[in-house]
């Protein structure tokens, strides 16, 4: 009788599965599969949004809530679903190259930039990951990403070299490329560096700062553009007036008798010793830097972050300080579109703001976002 009664069930079973592929339907989902359905949407078309949070005084703001932030997609008010902390990953990009050639040697120095780096590593807090790119004549990873502070200093200490070339564009194709597996919104780069490519390179930088932007980081620059011009301009030809030798002054020369070393009247003049090639390197690089100074204030201002402007090593340490609160000081702010992000057509652009709904607190964020490719 029981034999009987299961092979009726498994009967039943089987006609039910054919009448489903018969009719090209399937079974309802269970309400587990339904919630793990609901939940690859949900994270799809979620954008998670890295957003600085500092009080009055500039401090991090540990007390943010969903309703102290006002996100605004292309001029339309967002719904706010969470905002967040999450473990920081920052990568490092030091620029190790140039030193030992070029007027970028006069101020440009590893020493300093590892100094720097320490400095900032010192600063972060204990559940950050890092990672450590550096780039001179080639960029390479020295660190790969870890949370073992003192494997890294080492690195800080002993893996560093400088070279006579700098692969600014080839060391921003290399971050984004890192980047690529880390959770999105807590993504940071500092870059140590003034930004200025050696020519010669093989990595397009226009094409390098596309992918970079599509990776979605909050950049930091500590720059040497300032510092290296101050040491430029200190170092530059000088004039120097007074008395000109006698072999300056025609009339003496060419007058047989007055006496060796005797002169009837006193030149006075101005002489510029001076280099015509270095002349020429030196304005070049002053453009070089102008230019890149731009280029790194956009790429700051873009993502969020901000761009350090050191005129001395005491303040290029400082300010790694600083560029190591800004990391310590970022929420990940998530929303749902209300323009379905499905929707956009490829290489979309959406503007972002963000403002504050609370007074006393400061938020920053990016100022827009690459609909990411599905």
């Amino acid at each position: 009788m029981l034999n009987a009664y299961l092979r009726l069930i498994l009967l039943a079973a089987i006609a039910t599965s054919t009448a489903f592929a018969q009719s090209g339907q399937k079974p309802a989902p269970t309400p587990d599969s339904q919630k793990d359905d609901d939940r690859v949407k949900v994270f799809t078309e979620e954008v998670r949004l890295p957003v600085i949070a500092v009080d009055q005084f500039g401090h991090y703001d540990p007390t943010v809530v969903p309703d102290d932030v006002l996100v605004l997609e292309d001029g339309v008010a967002q719904q706010i679903r969470s905002v967040r902390r999450i473990p920081a990953n920052v990568l490092l990009v030091l620029d190790t190259g140039g030193e030992l050639s070029g007027l970028s040697g006069l101020g440009k120095r590893t020493s300093l930039t590892r100094d720097t780096a320490i400095e900032l590593l010192s600063r972060l807090r204990e559940d950050t990951w890092v990672e450590v790119v550096q780039f001179s004549n080639s960029a390479t990873v020295v660190q790969d990403w870890s949370r073992d502070r003192a494997a890294t200093l080492k690195v800080l200490k002993t893996k560093l070299s400088s070279g006579k070339r700098a692969r600014f564009s080839e060391a921003v194709a290399l971050a984004a490329h890192e980047l690529q597996d880390r959770p999105e919104g807590s993504r940071h780069v500092v870059f140590i560096t003034d930004g200025v490519d050696t020519p010669g390179g093989k990595i397009d930088r226009a094409q390098a700062v596309k992918q970079f932007a599509a990776a979605r980081a909050t950049v930091h620059i500590i720059s040497y553009t300032e510092f290296i011009r101050q040491k430029v301009n200190k170092n530059s030809p000088k004039l120097e007036t007074g008395q000109m030798p006698t072999s300056h002054d025609p009339i003496t020369t060419m007058d047989p008798t007055q006496p060796p070393g005797s002169t009837r009247s006193p030149t006075f003049g101005t002489t510029v010793r001076f280099d015509p090639a270095m002349k020429r390197q030196r304005k070049a690089y002053e453009a070089d830097l102008r230019r890149s100074q731009e280029a790194l204030t956009a790429m700051a201002e873009e993502t969020g972050g901000q761009i350090f402007l050191p005129k001395s090593s005491d303040e290029m340490i400082a300010q790694a300080r600083e560029a190591a609160r800004e990391v310590g000081a970022e929420y990940v702010v998530t929303y749902r579109p209300k323009r379905a992000l499905s929707a956009a057509e490829k290489g979309e652009y959406r503007r972002v703001e963000v403002a504050s709904r609370r007074v006393g607190l400061t938020l920053r964020s990016r100022r827009g976002y690459v609909v990411p490719t599905p």
